[in-house]
C-alpha cells in the first residue's frame, strides 16, 4: 500500500521534524502546506520516503475557510501524482502513536474504511452560529487588540446578532456535520471532496471554523458515511488522540507518555517544541514496535 501524508505546518518546527523522521518509510508520500506567512521555512529531510513541500500557499487565518483551501493544495498535490490508497490530514505537531509497519497493516486490514471522526453531542445551536450565519471580517477572527481589529471584532458581533433577531438564516437545505478536520481517507472519498471544491469554498466562505465540518458533512450527506470505521466514536472513527481541558486542546508532556503508549489509536496531536520530553520518548517506542 501507498499512503500520502499531509501535513499543515505553521510552526513547532522542531516537533516537525521528528513527525517527519517517524513516518520517512519508503511506503510513503509526505506533502507539507506551510502557512504563507512563514518566510523561512525549515530545512527537513528524509531518506526513505518521497516528499513534496508545496511552493502554492496560502495564508492562513484561524477559523476562516482559509484553512480549507490549505488542505485542498494537499489534496490536489497528492491526487496529481495518484497511486495512493489512502490519505492522510495531520498537522505539524502531531505524532504517530504507532509504527509504520502496524500503521500499514491496520489499513490493510481496514481497506475501504473511512476515517473521518464524527462529533458526538448535539451540535443544533453551534451550526446556527457557525455556518447559517454571515459572519464579517472572516480573516481576522482572531483579530489583534489594536483599534481596527476591536471596531472589527465588534462590527462582527453586532452582525450576528442583528442576523439572529431578524431570524436570517442561510444553507437551510445542509445537512452540517462537525467532528476534528484531521482525517484518514481513501482515494474515492478524496476524489469526491475534490470534486465539490467549488461548492465547499461557496458554501463556507464568511463562515467559521469550516475546516471542522466541510469533509464530515459531505461523507455523511454521501455513499461513503457506510464506510466510516466508526461513526459512534469521535476518537476511533477518526484514529486521533486528542486532549480536551475547558474546550482547549491540551499539549502532551512526559507525564503523559504512558497513556499516548497504551493508546489503541494511530494518531495523536498536539506535541510542543517546549515538551520536547514526551516526543522523544515516543519516537523511540514507536521505532520499537
Amino acid at each position: 500500500m501507498k499512503h500520502a501524508y499531509l501535513i499543515l505546518a505553521h510552526n513547532q518546527f522542531e516537533v516537525l521534524d521528528f513527525l517527519l523522521r517517524s513516518i520517512d518509510d519508503s511506503r510513503n508520500h509526505i506533502f507539507i502546506h506551510f502557512d504563507k506567512k512563514v518566510i523561512a521555512k525549515p530545512n527537513l529531510q528524509v531518506h526513505n520516503a518521497a516528499m513534496s513541500i508545496l511552493e502554492d500557499r496560502v495564508d492562513v487565518s484561524w477559523g476562516d475557510v482559509t484553512v480549507v483551501e490549505a488542505e485542498y493544495k494537499l489534496f490536489e498535490a497528492a491526487h496529481a501524482i495518484g497511486g495512493f490508497d489512502y490519505y492522510h490530514l495531520l498537522s505539524g505537531v502531531d505524532m504517530p502513536l504507532k509504527s509504520q509497519d502496524y500503521i500499514h497493516d491496520f489499513f490493510r486490514k481496514n481497506q475501504g474504511k473511512e476515517f473521518v471522526g464524527f462529533y458526538q453531542q448535539d451540535i443544533t445551536i453551534d451550526m446556527e452560529r457557525k455556518v447559517r450565519k454571515f459572519h464579517l471580517f472572516p480573516h481576522d477572527f482572531r483579530a489583534d487588540t489594536s483599534i481596527v481589529g476591536l471596531i472589527k471584532k465588534i462590527v462582527r458581533a453586532v452582525s450576528i446578532r442583528l442576523q439572529y433577531l431578524i431570524g436570517f438564516s442561510r444553507n437551510k437545505d445542509i445537512d452540517f456535520k462537525k467532528g476534528t478536520q484531521w482525517i484518514s481517507i481513501t482515494h474515492d472519498f478524496l476524489e469526491l471532496i475534490i470534486q465539490e471544491k467549488d461548492n465547499v469554498l461557496e458554501i463556507y466562505k464568511n463562515t467559521f471554523c469550516a475546516d471542522e465540518i466541510f469533509i464530515q458533512t459531505l461523507c455523511w450527506n454521501s455513499v461513503f458515511k457506510a464506510n466510516v470505521f466508526n461513526i459512534d466514536d469521535e476518537a476511533q472513527g477518526s484514529q486521533r488522540m486528542i486532549g480536551w481541558n475547558n474546550n482547549m486542546i491540551i499539549e502532551w508532556e512526559g507525564k503523559d507518555f504512558e497513556q499516548l503508549k497504551d493508546s489503541n489509536l494511530l494518531f495523536a496531536r498536539k506535541f510542543s517544541s517546549n515538551k520536547m520530553e514526551v516526543v522523544n520518548h515516543l519516537i523511540k517506542y514507536v521505532s520499537n514496535t
